[in-house]
């Protein structure tokens, strides 16, 4: 098979293309190409020199795997296999290459997983398991092939995981343990992205510990802790948008649906690398006609976006930006997050104040992985706190 792109591979792939233990734990930090090395591992050595294999590849739900490894994958393998040279069956979830067969699948569907047999699993946010789900998971990697193996991998937020009490620190047999952190992967990040996670040392010690050194922590002072994870409403008295940008950053469109004063959280767009123009244009394919003049907020130190994004046709507004009372009021009207907003939900699970040098609590949210907060918080506050809203006009460019 002739790989039709140039490999580029971090110490991370590196060592899974060594390691033979039947049970394979990669925690690491933020940026430190866990995903990416993984999906490479399976594409290199479980796809391209095997026949008759059967891989699962597994988030707790099947919408965020949709979003996240699966899209990962297929794009790696358009990139060095061709997608002539496969087959992705997108109702079943299933893609197959030779006589090799991968399935995609959430434990929202686990009568998927009581019925199969396999060789190799890979978990994703391997944490949002239960230690039960991995028991079973582990019971079925049993079909015949020869080295069959496992494989968790995640952030190391909350040293109270099932991956630690009841894997690594009972020094089970069988057991191989990889720890990444961004520098594993500095040569494929900017320079402003390394800046940010090295500079969570000013921040927040625990942040630094998990998200910088990829070691264990546990994540404290959280700033939304009575919410819950919800299907996206099909009743609803009205809906609005929030939206973030941001080049190195994510940029986020976020629709915010008022149920009886209460709001639920949805992430219609996370994604890096755009330009304003490009934002806008996104907003143009996921935003239908007859929803552009609800009224959208977007961050006031960006009225060249929200001049853009009025020229389009948007009911675009400078958002309130009063962070303290901004979450106050979210915090008192938020129901929940829908199911499929994948990174909204790794948000607002690890979105908390900081804490001084003193190691006191203040009232500033840590600034690391919080673009949906914002854009949610944006679309939130500055609608419910002003029901009348009148247009803040953004800045004339002509």
């Amino acid at each position: 098979m002739t790989i039709q792109k140039e490999v580029r591979a971090t110490a991370v792939y590196r060592w899974l293309k060594n390691t033979d233990a039947r049970l394979n734990i990669l925690r690491g930090g933020s940026r430190s190409s866990k995903t990416y090395s993984l999906a490479q591992h399976f594409i290199f050595n479980k796809l391209i020199p095997c026949e008759n294999r059967v891989i699962i590849i597994a988030m707790k739900t099947l919408p965020a795997l949709k979003k996240t490894a699966m899209k990962l994958f297929t794009d790696l393998m358009d990139e060095y296999i061709g997608a002539r040279n496969y087959k992705l069956n997108r109702t079943e979830n299933a893609l197959t290459y030779k006589s090799n067969l991968i399935y995609f699948m959430g434990l929202d569907e686990p009568h998927k997983a009581a019925s199969l047999d396999y060789n190799d699993l890979w978990l994703e946010e391997a944490t949002d398991f239960t230690f039960d789900d991995f028991r079973q998971f582990n019971m079925r990697a049993s079909r015949k092939g020869g080295n069959n193996q496992l494989f968790l991998s995640f952030n190391p937020v909350s040293a109270l995981s099932w991956i630690k009490v009841e894997l690594i620190d009972k020094k089970k047999s069988g057991i191989a343990e990889h720890v990444s952190t961004y520098k594993d992967n500095i040569k494929n990040l900017p320079p402003e992205i390394i800046e940010e996670i090295e500079g969570l040392i000013d921040q927040d010690d625990n942040f630094y510990k998990i998200y910088a050194l990829g070691e264990w922590g546990v994540l404290e002072n959280i700033i939304y802790s009575k919410w819950q994870t919800l299907d996206e409403p099909e009743k609803f008295d009205d809906f609005n948008f929030g939206v973030d940008w941001g080049f190195n950053h994510p940029s986020v469109i976020a629709k915010i649906y008022w149920i009886d004063g209460k709001v639920v959280w949805h992430e219609m767009f996370y994604g890096g690398g755009l330009t304003q123009t490009e934002l806008v244009n996104r907003a143009l394919e996921l935003i239908p006609p007859e929803h552009r003049r609800k009224e959208m907020f977007v961050d006031s130190a960006e009225p060249a976006l929200v001049e853009e994004l009025y020229r389009a046709g948007f009911n675009a507004q400078l958002a309130k930006k009063d962070v303290n009372d901004g979450i106050s009021y979210c915090k008192t009207h938020l129901l929940g997050v829908t199911k499929s907003s994948t990174n909204g939900i790794k948000e607002i699970q690890g979105y908390s104040w900081k804490k001084d040098k003193n190691g006191i609590v203040i009232d500033e949210p840590v600034k690391f992985n919080d673009d949906f907060m914002d854009a949610c918080r944006y679309g939130t506050y500055s609608k419910g706190s002003n029901i009348k809203v009148i247009r803040n006009a953004p800045i004339s460019f002509r």
